[in-house]
């Protein structure tokens, strides 16, 4: 049997140095390895006439040389080779730069195959570095080639390469995952055919038919895995019931505010769940500022005056902390017990903490991981609340709901999925959306500008400073990385605190800082101590800073639509006009599209439709923080026709066999096994 968990270092073409750059993106084994999908396919089999080459395609030639590789120094480093070819139809001028080991390569008596992009400019066709074989040749070209996603100094060849070798090795042997039944019933290519024809296909149609193949048994198992867990949670049947005699409005009467209609109808939903005895696991759904927070403290009000504690966890401390100020304001007549546990509770107060709380004496305890602890234990948890939930995955999720009798779940997220697609996706959990925001929110101006407009953003930056606001500048990396011309935080910051705004007090924030360091910067801009705040996207799940109304996002290409408008969220959120300016760079359409779409609304479901349609799913999950399994090949946006259709086949077999327990479906027990292994995140 073939060893799938052979390391990457032993597949032929591997050396140590290859080893570090495969791990980058992810392969570790050989399994990673077969199942590193391209993201696309050239199509270098047929060869087009030079007169019918089109401007700025890519295309595969088939020609002459009619002149011997010349060279041209332009300047120290860099050397341009020129070499002019023919076909039948018309002449191509190819260029190289820096190729100098290619002046033998070529004899006027040879036919070639060249494959590359075409410039043609007034009746003149010129292609850039191509790659190249004899006329009977078919290494680099005369085939479908795959393209894979990269990281600097990995070319393609070279993945290629040892994509190929690991093909070989693995070559007819790989084990059946799905059962004969859905392979027949459904026409699906065996895994043996479909892993070769999905990397090197015959043609377009083998590779169809092998994405289907793939795709289908990728959303198959994430849908059994969810309905088995969903069914597990089911089965605990007996849960809490809470008292109908506790009336949220008690409280909801006397706030200082007014709650919207959406959320007084996700309470009436949360009410209900609440006062069965069957445990409450909801999904709630609500864009940046639409009120979540009240939502979780009449929850928790409900399940302390029932007689039950609560546990909140939120991904930061600072986060936390932010949730102990509001939940002890809007709770402070009630006589309910707040307490906060964090890594950096001392060690004194944590002891104290502990044993009131196993005592019973705290009501909420709000917390980070640090809940999750085996030390604390709870007299009588009735109510866990997960805020930001894509942070938490499943095991962490379970892990805190064992500190009590199958209580009641409720879990938060600012991240708007699409409901059909969250409905599918969250095959555990009932959904409640928040979909409006309160009325004294001001619609937060947003503007997207290239590079020419950075003079007038930062007139426009000073001009609120001077006027006491604040700002946050946030850009995607921590430090110059040479695959990707981002500016980095440190850089920015220099440049910001030494030149630019050198009459302001700016600081700088990223997540390889201590989370310490990171905690005391945010409670200082808070404070009011910091004018201009340099981060990285840490800042996205953050902290409440009224004072500051302006987000300037470097290099907005570079974030999907979903996660800016999360960010968008960290402004806006006191009584100052706010205003969002995106700045990005480059042409193309899509780039274009996205910063007219962020731009005209702010409406993040229709934003996170967007993005799915624009960027797919790969990329819209890719970031991991939705939470959402990470799909090697589906795209949500192009599979939801093939999403709906196995939701219903695993409906069928869960509905027959339960624990997916007979013979027929011990394949399907393997797969979904394998999805808890590797921590599916919901």
């Amino acid at each position: 049997m073939i060893d799938l968990k052979k390391e990457v270092q032993f597949i032929k073409g591997v050396g140590p140095n290859r080893v570090k750059l495969l791990n980058k993106l992810g392969i570790y084994v050989l399994e990673d390895l077969i199942t590193y999908y391209p993201r696309e396919h050239e199509d270098r089999s047929k060869p087009k006439n030079i007169s019918d080459l089109q401007d700025g395609e890519e295309s595969l030639i088939s020609a002459i040389p009619i002149s011997r590789l010349s060279e041209v120094r332009i300047r120290k480093n860099l050397t341009l080779c020129k070499l002019s070819v023919r076909d039948e139809t018309g002449i191509c001028q190819i260029t190289w730069f820096n190729q100098t080991y290619l002046k033998n390569s070529f004899n006027i008596n040879n036919r070639y195959k060249f494959y590359g992009k075409v410039s043609v400019k007034n009746g003149r066709v010129e292609m850039q570095s191509p790659v190249f074989d004899l006329e009977n040749v078919d290494k680099n070209t005369g085939k479908i080639i795959p393209i894979y996603p990269l990281t600097y100094n990995l070319s393609q060849n070279t993945i290629r390469k040892i994509i190929e070798e690991a093909l070989k090795e693995v070559d007819g042997k790989l084990e059946e995952t799905l059962p004969d039944y859905l392979l027949e019933k459904y026409n699906l290519y065996d895994i043996n055919k479909a892993i070769k024809q999905i990397h090197f296909p015959d043609n377009f149609s083998s590779f169809f038919e092998a994405r289907k193949r793939l795709v289908f048994e990728e959303l198959l198992s994430m849908q059994l895995a969810l309905f088995s867990l969903k069914n597990n949670i089911d089965s605990n049947k007996k849960g809490i019931s809470f008292d109908k005699d506790v009336y949220m409005s008690d409280i909801i009467n006397k706030l200082p505010f007014s709650l919207t209609k959406a959320q007084l109808r996700v309470l009436e939903e949360i009410d209900k769940d609440l006062e069965l005895d069957k445990p409450m696991n909801r999904l709630l759904q609500g864009d940046v500022g639409s009120g979540k927070t009240i939502i979780a403290i009449l929850s928790c009000y409900k399940a302390v005056k029932s007689g039950y504690q609560s546990a909140v966890m939120a991904p930061t401390a600072i986060l936390a902390s932010q949730h102990l100020e509001s939940f002890t304001e809007i709770l402070k007549d009630t006589g309910i017990k707040c307490e906060l546990l964090i890594s950096g509770t001392t060690k004194k107060k944590k002891e104290d903490i502990l044993k009131r709380l196993s005592d019973g004496e705290i009501d909420i305890l709000i917390g980070t991981h640090a809940i999750l602890e085996e030390n604390v234990i709870f007299k009588n948890l009735g109510l866990v609340v997960t805020d930001e939930q894509h942070r938490f995955g499943v095991r962490q999720r379970s892990k805190i709901v064992s500190k009590g009798n199958n209580p009641n779940v409720l879990v938060m997220t600012a991240t708007p999925i699409p409901r059909t697609l969250a409905l599918i996706l969250y095959g555990d959990l009932d959904i409640s959306i928040i979909d409006e925001l309160p009325p004294n929110r001001k619609k937060i101006e947003t503007y997207a500008v290239t590079k020419n407009l950075e003079q007038r953003v930062n007139a426009f930056i000073s001009k609120n400073v001077e006027e006491g606001r604040q700002a946050y500048i946030v850009c995607p990396l921590v430090e110059e990385n040479e695959e990707i011309d981002a500016k980095s935080v440190m850089e920015l910051a220099d440049n910001y605190k030494n030149n630019i705004f050198s009459n302001y007090r700016v600081e700088y924030l990223h997540g390889k800082m201590k989370p310490k360091e990171k905690d005391e910067i945010m409670e200082r801009f808070k404070n009011g101590e910091i004018d201009i705040l340099i981060s990285t996207t840490v800042i996205e799940v953050g902290v409440n800073v009224p004072n500051s109304n302006i987000m300037v996002i470097e290099n907005a290409e570079r974030f999907g639509l979903a996660q800016l408008h999360q960010l968008r969220g960290r402004v806006g959120r006191g009584e100052y006009q706010s205003y969002c300016i995106l700045k990005y760079q480059g042409n193309s359409k899509i780039i274009k599209e996205r910063m007219k779409v962020i731009s005209q609304t702010n409406d993040g479901f229709i934003i996170s439709e967007k993005d799915l349609e624009l960027r797919g799913s790969g990329e819209f999950f890719g970031t991991k923080q939705h939470g959402i399994p990470e799909f090697k090949i589906a795209n949500l946006f192009e599979d939801i026709g093939m999403l709906k259709l196995v939701q219903s086949i695993a409906m069928e077999i869960i509905n027959k066999d339960e624990n997916l327990e007979r013979e027929e479906n011990k394949k399907l027990k393997l797969l979904v096994n394998k999805k808890f292994e590797n921590r599916i995140e919901i």
